[in-house]
């Protein structure tokens, strides 16, 4: 039994002249079998004659074309209203009339240019057919060749009509595509702020700290390895954004899930520590097992929210608060203010925007701003489960 699915994939696999061929054919078969002689389109009233060498032109004339009428449409009518022609102004009354709509339709709606020329063209080349037909038949009333005229005037205008949808959908499409390449591209401009802002502020603090210790060696090494160890992580990291631009990212390398946990909120902490900031950690409850990008927004809040405190209040006393509920993460970064703003570079705000960005997606609630007695509180609470 043949699958009709795997049928309709090959189907559509084969170049488009390959697929409009059969219909050509049909009406070619049809046209040249003796049963159905007479049995066409027929306009002008003349008398039918028997089927010879012309009626097989223009049977061939108005059919195969057919087989070109969505790759070269204004070809396929030319030809098809060539044979229509000589069809009826010979009498055949060839089936392979029905062709004529079929290549019109086509026209309408794969046609890109000269189209208003080939509705002027097809109009003046209708009149001389009518014309012609007029005088030598029988004297058909006109409203006969109107009609006619109407009706594939209606089919052109159904055919400009597809044209217009397939337009429309086309034009959907490149939107909703440029619109994920645009939230791709903000998201990933918001993990490279974070990212490099985090770990570049905590390195030039670190270094400055450094210059103060040369008399003290061993805690210049010490200092000296947080730097190291936080380059590391900043080009561990970096990486990971780049492999987000690959577009093989994800397809069987078996690598390890970059995406950071609150449970990794800690190893935050320790290098802000590092870097002079006296930080107090608590984490309340127990992480549901599946929290979406619930935990990437709550890891970045903390991230951001230190980064904050290292340039504006560098050695006041910090808390972090991560509360994890059974459908939401709180988190809760604040100073004291008792501190000093550090030399490092100012921020430019986006990240705050880029946090409140984020928790909004997921419905949550974020607020950042200073406290009545000193210092500035960041809170945020996220509701768990969001997919990513």
């Amino acid at each position: 039994m043949i699958d009709r699915r795997r049928f309709l994939e090959a189907w559509h696999r084969l170049d488009v002249t390959v697929r409009d061929l059969p219909l050509g054919a049909l009406l070619l078969v049809a046209s040249l079998m003796p049963v159905f002689h007479g049995d066409g389109t027929q306009i002008g009233g003349l008398p039918t004659r028997p089927a010879d060498a012309p009626a097989v032109l223009a049977a061939v004339l108005q059919c195969l074309p057919l087989a070109v009428r969505r790759r070269w449409p204004l070809v396929c009518l030319a030809l098809v209203s060539g044979g229509f022609a000589l069809d009826q102004l010979r009498g055949y009354h060839l089936v392979a009339g029905t062709a004529l709509p079929v290549a019109l339709l086509s026209a309408g709606s794969w046609t890109e240019r000269y189209r208003r020329a080939t509705l002027v063209a097809a109009t003046v080349a209708f009149a001389a057919l009518a014309v012609e037909l007029h005088r030598r038949g029988p004297g058909e009333p006109a409203i006969e060749f109107v009609t006619f005229y109407l009706v594939l005037a209606l089919v052109w205008g159904i055919g400009a009509w597809m044209r217009s949808v397939r337009a429309a959908e086309a034009e959907r499409r490149r939107r909703v595509a440029e619109d994920a390449r645009s939230a791709e591209r903000t998201r990933i401009a918001r993990e490279l702020h974070d990212v490099v802002t985090h770990h570049v502020t905590a390195m030039v603090v670190q270094s400055e700290a450094a210059r103060y210790l040369t008399a003290a060696p061993d805690r210049l090494d010490q200092a000296l390895t947080a730097v190291s160890d936080t380059g590391r992580r900043a080009i561990t990291d970096l990486r990971h954004l780049l492999d987000l631009l690959n577009p093989d990212h994800g397809t069987g390398h078996g690598g390890e899930d970059r995406t950071p946990p609150v449970g990794r909120v800690l190893t935050l902490v320790e290098q802000t520590r590092l870097a002079g900031q006296p930080v107090e950690f608590t984490e309340e409850g127990t992480p549901p097992a599946s929290t979406g990008s619930a935990d990437l927004v709550a890891y970045r809040i903390v991230q951001e929210a230190l980064t904050n405190a290292l340039k504006h209040d560098h050695g006041g006393r910090t808390s972090v608060l991560v509360r994890h509920g059974e459908r939401e993460i709180t988190v809760e970064v604040g100073t004291d203010g008792s501190g000093t703003r550090d030399a490092s570079p100012g921020g430019s705000g986006r990240g705050l925007e880029g946090l409140r960005a984020r928790v909004g997606v997921l419905d949550g609630d974020f607020s950042a701003g200073p406290r009545a007695g000193g210092g500035f509180l960041v809170r945020a609470r996220i509701p768990a489960g969001s997919p990513v």
